[in-house]
């Protein structure tokens, strides 16, 4: 596949901002509330002094008006990296591109994983958050250090267009080294290790970090095709499996719960949770995950308005 332009789609993301679902741990300055309080930042209430209290934080002139005194408390605003896990397993090369004819310019769960990756890491990057990447690539994990620096996102786009789809790398021993306080989003179809990654987003989450989980859903799947034909397992060696025409209703239904399954766990962890499916903009779902909508389905059918320019 060709490399693939991500210059629309950046330009459908300026100003768009992306805070944190909750107050992040002490760090350096940056654009998310912190749970520490402090003397900077933005005023919060006003609260009795207590023995003990830095009396810097007093207010004098409540203290002329009223003989009582009181110190001002404010919420400080921290910098919050912010680290991409991607799945680059063999079931995200899905529906395979047609090489052959060119014709075929259906969005693969790959490419829309791609899309969302960049376009979050542009958002995250503009407002100055430490932003750094992981890849399960089939020659092994890739990993790009957390940066803020001008360039970051044209360095993902970059290494993500190098990547050979096809891992068989699980995706939670990949989030070991990461820090407790980032902000983790792990962008896959929940077709590996699903088990071991819902542990660590429940593990992270209590000890106070931030976890999404981006379920990618290629719109091909929600169907089975008309008529009998055969499946084939794209991470397995087995011979592909005879379906008859009689298996669409159970898929559906299996598939259905899959999904519902995999929302209901994310959610009971703690992790944020969205599903994007591959006939949908980019733009428009990494606004709505930026905006903490949409922890359901994200789709409207308007697909090709980005990627038809995508692709040179």
């Amino acid at each position: 596949m060709s490399a693939r332009n991500y210059g629309p789609l950046l330009d459908a993301l300026r100003g768009v901002r992306w805070p944190a679902r909750g107050a992040v741990g002490a760090a350096l300055p940056g654009a998310h509330r912190s749970r520490q309080r402090g003397t900077s930042g933005e005023f919060t209430e006003y609260r009795l002094y207590r023995q003990g209290d830095d009396p810097r934080q007093l207010d004098w002139k409540l203290l002329a008006r009223s003989d009582r005194a009181f110190v001002r408390l404010t919420d400080d605003r921290a910098l919050l990296p912010t680290w991409f896990v991607v799945d680059a397993s063999a079931s995200m090369n899905f529906p395979a591109f047609n090489a052959a004819t060119e014709l075929d310019d259906r969005p693969t769960k790959w490419s829309v994983a791609c899309a969302l990756t960049v376009g979050l890491a542009a958002v995250a990057n503009a407002s100055g958050d430490p932003v750094g990447l992981i890849v399960s690539g089939s020659q092994g994990p890739t990993r790009l250090a957390a940066r803020t620096r001008r360039g970051t996102v044209g360095e993902f786009a970059r290494t993500l267009d190098r990547i050979a789809v096809g891992a068989d790398t699980p995706l939670a021993p990949l989030l070991a080294a990461l820090p407790t306080s980032a902000r983790i989003v792990v962008i896959t179809d929940m077709l590996g290790d699903a088990d071991a990654l819902v542990r660590i987003a429940g593990q992270r989450t209590a000890a106070g970090g931030l976890f999404e989980c981006v379920h990618v859903v290629a719109v091909e799947e929600l169907e089975l095709p008309r008529g009998a034909h055969l499946a084939r397992d794209p991470e397995a060696s087995t011979a592909p499996r005879a379906i008859d025409a009689g298996a669409h209703a159970e898929y559906r239904a299996r598939f259905d719960a899959f999904r519902e399954e995999s929302a209901r766990r994310c959610r009971a962890s703690g992790a944020g949770y969205v599903e994007a499916r591959t006939d949908v903009v980019p733009a428009r779902m990494v606004r709505q995950i930026a905006a903490g909508l949409g922890r359901g389905a994200i789709n409207d059918g308007r697909s090709r308005e980005l990627w038809g320019a995508g692709r040179r």
